[in-house]
């Protein structure tokens, strides 16, 4: 099948590999060419318009609403160029309201559009095994279905509105959030008490969740990586997301608020930059300095 690929981020480049190893024609479009040009077996264009010109479904895999609202709706955007039945397949994390947004501008146009945003870190889209949380109409689904085969270990179809996949999304962040402060303040508290945090962890996970998720983020958190994953500036754009959502349906969740708090005081001391689960670490190690 003929397909475009925009967006060659940490989580668009190995999908994009992904793709091509399962038989599929790839035409790709990234904002900085030269990552596009670092991959082979793929075609590359000048413009997003470009890129789906001849393409049977296209996917997106941009940073936020802003870089969605340029490569959909600027002057090279693709809502003008795609042809018709062409199936638009979202796999970014964006705002809900955006969210609502693209689905009636798709059904204005009567063209096919799924939202299908992605559980797991960049190891895991190499490996082709990403959980895949997918909302749309009946046809545009059975459509993207094959073609989120190559990329994925399992797939969740929750609902035929797009929205509801970013909802989803977002609180399945906030729960890895909430994990991830809950090990780091763990951590602190245990080496407090000169218990090591690798012997805590496996411990407690042992005993209580017998987790992969516990032992994987818990590893990286101790021992990170050279090169980071998501990022503590990404939680934190996840994090405003989630806040807006349950504001927009008067729902109050005041962890998330706290967390927000969190999140800012450690991108005001140079954290942002960090992994995700490293920086939250930090932050906890720095909160729990008494003085």
């Amino acid at each position: 099948m003929n397909i475009a690929f925009l967006g060659l981020g940490k989580m668009g480049t190995p999908m994009v590999r992904r793709l091509v190893a399962a038989g599929h024609q790839l035409t790709v479009w990234n904002r900085t060419r030269a990552r596009a040009e670092a991959l082979t077996g793929v075609t590359v264009a000048d413009s997003p318009a470009a890129a789906v010109l001849k393409a049977d479904a296209v996917f997106t895999s941009l940073f936020d609403d802003a870089a969605h609202q340029a490569v959909l709706f600027g002057e090279q955007g693709i809502l003008n160029a795609l042809p018709p039945g062409t199936v638009h397949i979202s796999l970014s994390t964006m705002s809900v309201a955006f969210g609502e947004q693209l689905t009636a501008e798709h059904a204005r146009r009567n063209q096919p559009f799924v939202a299908a945003p992605v559980f797991g870190r960049p190891n895991l889209a190499e490996q082709g095994r990403l959980w895949i949380v997918a909302a749309g109409a009946a046809l545009p689904i059975a459509q993207a279905r094959p073609l989120l085969q190559p990329l994925s270990r399992g797939l969740s179809i929750i609902g035929t509105e797009p929205p509801q996949a970013y909802a989803l999304k977002l609180g399945g962040n906030f729960l890895i959030t909430a994990m991830i402060h809950s090990l780091s303040e763990s951590f602190v508290y245990a080496q407090a008490q000169g218990i090591q945090p690798d012997l805590f962890l496996e411990t407690v996970n042992s005993a209580l969740f017998q987790s992969p998720f516990y032992e994987s983020y818990g590893k990286i958190m101790l021992h990170p990586q050279e090169k980071p994953g998501a990022t503590l500036d990404l939680g934190d754009k996840d994090i405003q997301l989630l806040r807006q959502a349950a504001a927009g349906r008067q729902t109050n969740l005041s962890l998330a608020d706290n967390l927000a708090e969190i999140f800012a005081q450690a991108k005001q001391i140079g954290l942002g930059g960090e992994d995700w689960a490293v920086g939250q670490y930090r932050m906890a190690q720095q909160r729990g300095k008494l003085s």
